[in-house]
């Protein structure tokens, strides 16, 4: 069943976890706040029914930026192999875009032997799941958390509010990308009344980073290389960079490079690009155009998901030969 009907799927999605007794939940791969949010949230609404719930941290480590949200150091460091799916009675896959994006160690088939249930709002989710609520119109999956919490007439805890808000607050870039409407900010007014020290929970998130990550920066940055009429731009760290000043895997964070090199007017689309092991690109997609330029079609090209505005993917194959297949899609894409 798939619907973005929240007071259609609510009874149904309840029925199911109330006749669960353990509930996993996971984070996505290269988990993201809307991500480890909404599933902090959920782990802290399903205790609150008596449920006994496990997070796991997927196939990524877990950012150190994320550590202070709460719940967060209850989080199991396991990805999604290494747990026995006869532990539990229900699976929930909350902002989970696509199966591959629960892990990509091995495959996933679904259905799974247990119940299986997701709650999303990508656009391109194909809902994969027994029970699938995907509201493509909300632009995070902390707000259709929210929703469900409302139309289950659950008491939201500062908990919950604190996870709901800043899941709503990232993906929508501060408040600022056109899917942020009036009543995003309704709700999000809501959430801050409840959660009043949200200053804090956002200023430890951001300045958190170490001087490997401005190194990282730097070296992306510096790397920029522009195409197809100056409105696609690139820029690119290789594997032997990140060697060279000791980054990891946890410390790489193609989209707040992305997201500062959409400033620069003209670029339309913008990508960053970090080989993070040989031959394994991860990239981070975004424009400033979403009437015109849309990234989630450039994405899901290379089998990555995302919104019109922010999108991502991981492209098997060598820098060099990965931003090729970005410009040539691109100017497939764009008529460039």
């Amino acid at each position: 069943m798939k619907s973005s009907n929240i007071e259609e799927m609510a009874p149904i999605i309840m029925a199911e976890i109330k006749k669960a007794q353990s509930i996993l939940l996971h984070c996505h791969i290269s988990p993201d706040p809307d991500s480890v949010g909404s599933a902090l949230a959920m782990k802290f609404v399903l205790e609150s029914l008596g449920k006994k719930v496990t997070v796991i941290k997927g196939d990524s480590e877990f950012p150190r930026g994320f550590m202070h949200f709460p719940g967060a150091k209850d989080i199991v460091l396991k990805n999604f192999t290494e747990v026995d799916l006869k532990d539990f009675d229900l699976y929930i896959a909350v902002d989970t875009s696509a199966i591959t994006q629960i892990t990509r160690i091995q495959p996933v088939t679904f259905p799974l032997p247990i119940k299986s249930i997701v709650i999303d709002h990508h656009p391109s989710n194909p809902g994969f799941a027994d029970i699938n609520l995907i509201v493509p119109t909300a632009p995070a999956t902390g707000q259709v958390i929210y929703l469900l919490l409302k139309v289950w007439n659950i008491s939201i805890t500062p908990d919950m509010a604190a996870n709901m808000f800043i899941a709503i607050y990232t993906d929508t870039v501060g408040l600022k990308i056109d899917v942020t409407t009036p009543e995003t900010y309704e709700i999000v007014a809501e959430l801050v009344k409840i959660y009043p020290d949200f200053p804090k929970l956002i200023f430890q998130m951001e300045n958190s980073e170490t001087p490997e990550t401005l190194a990282l920066y730097g070296m992306a940055l510096s790397s920029i290389n522009v195409f197809l009429d100056n409105k696609l731009a690139i820029s690119g760290v290789s594997y032997a960079q990140l060697q060279s000043k000791n980054i990891t895997e946890v410390r790489l964070s193609t989209s707040a490079i992305s997201s500062s090199m959409k400033v620069v007017a003209g670029w339309k689309v913008v990508v960053s690009m970090i080989e993070i092991s040989p031959n394994k690109v991860k990239c981070s997609f975004r424009t400033n155009d979403v009437v015109n330029f849309s990234v989630g079609g450039l994405s899901a090209a290379f089998g990555g998901g995302g919104h019109k505005a922010a999108a991502g993917a991981v492209i098997e194959a060598s820098l060099e030969d990965a931003q090729k297949l970005i410009v040539s899609k691109a100017k497939e894409l764009y008529n460039l």
